[in-house]
């Protein structure tokens, strides 16, 4: 068999197919073994002209083959919970798209699962951690030359939303990010949300109130606050600017050439996710096969991912009450522990 990592990417939609490519195409030390999708003809097409690899109707037949030893799980996020506690009893490597699960109780059950082996296998897809604008405000807060950090401010914003995408989804799929990077950039765990509903545009669908403002708490007292706007037309936008005691950081804004031709001035707006973050897609799974071969995580826990599940379940609440409502979380079990909080 392949020294490289022979990886099973379970679901061939839009995320699944791009992880086909770029483990394909971008990634050293893996390869695509299978693709895992209930529709077959999904499947195939996502293996087009990748020798060797394969396409399952079951996670079960992929490594049932013999020839999986990896799995990227990129399936909808209710799915999760299932893929997950059937690949941990393998003791692979698993990649799994964010969220973790879609509420803190199944998230725990697969930390609980987790922990059981004795060992981390699940790292969580939260690609922000590897663009370099975010790395660069991490070093930044790390390094103090800025003093302390006391505030970050968080734009979000969509050119529009899929058929069905509810306003639980502005908290689940999309605000989900701020509230693992916030982690991610803090060091911290987050005690509180607020969101506030004010005027509604007349883009967003039925039953959507967009956009949203949002206020986060971590434990030393940094406070966030993220406006979410998923049907904000002009482009896909996700920019932090960071207040710190000496210092103003921004990232994320326009980037790209600024012309000035024919009486008018500008740039180009990103179109979407994809282009946006692609670079950092490509930098997150190259860690993740790094690591793997040196039988480490390379990235969030499955610790992170139940923290973050939790931070929803109390905005999704806050979205319904307007009020502040707590995050509520077990006690981080010791696998998850890095050697400061051990002490």
């Amino acid at each position: 068999m392949s020294e490289n990592l022979r990886v099973a990417v379970i679901g061939a939609g839009r995320m699944g197919a791009d992880h086909v490519q770029r483990l394909h195409t971008r990634i050293h030390g893996a390869e695509v073994a299978a693709v895992v999708d209930i529709d077959l003809e999904r499947a195939n097409a996502a293996i087009a002209g990748i020798p060797g690899a394969k396409a399952y109707a079951t996670a079960a037949e992929a490594y049932d083959s013999g020839d999986v030893n990896a799995v990227v799980i990129a399936t909808p996020g209710f799915l999760h919970e299932e893929a997950l506690l059937e690949a941990l009893p393998l003791d692979i490597p698993i990649l799994c798209e964010k969220p973790l699960t879609t509420d803190s109780g199944s998230a725990w059950k697969v930390v609980e699962a987790e922990v059981a082996t004795g060992r981390k296998r699940i790292q969580v897809g939260f690609m922000r951690r590897y663009d370099t604008e975010y790395a660069e405000l991490g070093r930044l807060i790390g390094n103090g030359e800025l003093g302390e950090l006391l505030m970050l401010h968080c734009r979000h914003r969509n050119p529009d939303t899929p058929p069905g995408f509810t306003n639980e989804m502005l908290i689940n799929d999309s605000v989900v990010h701020e509230f693992d990077v916030i982690r991610f950039l803090t060091g911290e765990e987050i005690t509180s949300v607020q969101v506030r509903t004010g005027k509604r545009s007349r883009r967003a669908p039925e039953g959507q109130h967009d956009p949203q403002h949002v206020l986060i708490e971590t434990e030393s007292g940094v406070l966030a606050d993220v406006e979410i706007f998923v049907n904000a037309q002009f482009g896909y936008e996700v920019a932090t600017q960071a207040a710190f005691e000496d210092g103003i950081v921004d990232i994320g804004g326009d980037g790209g050439p600024y012309l000035r031709r024919g009486g008018s001035w500008g740039g180009k707006v990103t179109p979407s996710f994809i282009e946006r973050f692609g670079t950092a897609y490509d930098v997150e799974v190259q860690a993740w096969v790094d690591a793997a071969h040196r039988g480490e995580l390379g990235g969030p826990s499955a610790w992170d991912g139940y923290a973050t599940a939790a931070c929803c379940e109390a905005g999704v609440e806050a979205q319904k009450t307007g009020g502040e409502v707590a995050v509520v979380l077990n006690e981080k079990p010791e696998l998850y522990r890095s050697e400061g909080e051990k002490q």
